[in-house]
């Protein structure tokens, strides 16, 4: 095993870094080093290590299965480090120079973003915000490190992950305007059978909610597909006869559209929406402002 005795902790900065960038070029600019020191400071990594940590693949460098593995108890010690030297009741976030990365459906960036970024200049300019599409696949990114802060309906299978639930939400009709569904009183037959169904589902499911609650009626609906972001929905619903779903946080989207938003009749399950983040954050600073900026642009 390789000794470590003497391993200080700007070696586990400059890993936590170059896991988050990727790239020798970019953790050289945040840690104001020469790419050339930064090289130097990457070949002491991977000799700690043992292993070559980042790798070239094509005209980029990916981690090495071991980097990921190791990523996330490394930020959490960087953290933990951070929190120590500088108690959270002095900490200057205008002084703070931190990446978050934020995951969560693409209508999360689309309605919250603008705002996001604007009070992060104005409180943090050294905060960096990323934000981060759903998988099609779930893995325990706030566990592994990946993100931040997931925002958005929590369905985490982690149980040391923390969740804060915001509001509940509902789901909408959406539609473009002048869609015959929209005229006269909308009967839960009517929405089932004048028209065609989009879904949105990031695992490509073609049945939902919708589907069980008008088979309780006896009812069936015609899904004609379905596509990864709500955003795609409502471009495809723009130019077309069919009918989505929109939560009544993404309902500025369709507005911004042109797409008339009704209410579904059927009773409908309602929606938690909040964030989640891993405990490991719980006493960052950084991390409790950013919790605090979601908190307070959701319950808007």
């Amino acid at each position: 095993m390789t000794q470590s005795t003497g391993l200080d902790l700007n070696l586990l900065v400059a890993l936590d870094v170059l896991l988050e960038e990727q790239s020798v070029q970019g953790a050289a600019r945040r840690l104001h080093l020469s790419e050339p020191a930064m090289s130097r400071t990457l070949g002491r990594i991977r000799k700690a290590l043992g292993d070559p940590v980042l790798v070239r693949a094509g005209r980029q460098m990916v981690p090495t299965p071991h980097a990921l593995a190791v990523r996330a108890e490394v930020s959490a010690v960087v953290e933990r480090a951070r929190a120590l030297f500088a108690p959270g009741r002095d900490t200057d976030l205008r002084t703070v120079t931190r990446t978050f990365t934020i995951l969560g459906h693409d209508a999360i960036a689309a309605t919250h973003g603008a705002a996001l970024f604007a009070r992060a200049a104005r409180e943090a300019p050294g905060i960096r915000l990323r934000f981060l599409s759903e998988s099609h696949v779930d893995a325990p990114f706030l566990r592994q490190g990946t993100a931040d802060l997931e925002v958005g309906v929590i369905d985490t299978a982690d149980p040391e992950v923390h969740v804060e639930t915001v509001y509940e939400d509902r789901m909408l009709g959406v539609a473009r305007a002048g869609h015959p569904l929209l005229e006269g009183e909308l009967t839960p037959e009517r929405f089932a059978t004048e028209t065609g169904h989009l879904i949105v589902s990031r695992r490509g499911r073609l049945r939902g909610p919708i589907d069980e609650a008008l088979a309780e009626l006896g009812l069936q609906r015609r899904v004609v597909g379905s596509v990864g972001t709500y955003l795609a929905s409502l471009f495809v619903l723009r130019e077309t006869d069919l009918t989505g779903l929109v939560t009544h946080w993404g309902r500025p989207l369709a507005d911004a559209l042109g797409l008339v938003t009704f209410e579904v009749p059927l009773g409908l399950p309602a929606v938690q929406v909040g964030f989640a983040w891993h405990p490991r954050h719980d006493a960052d600073p950084a991390h409790a402002w950013l919790r605090g900026c979601v908190r307070d642009l959701m319950a808007r």
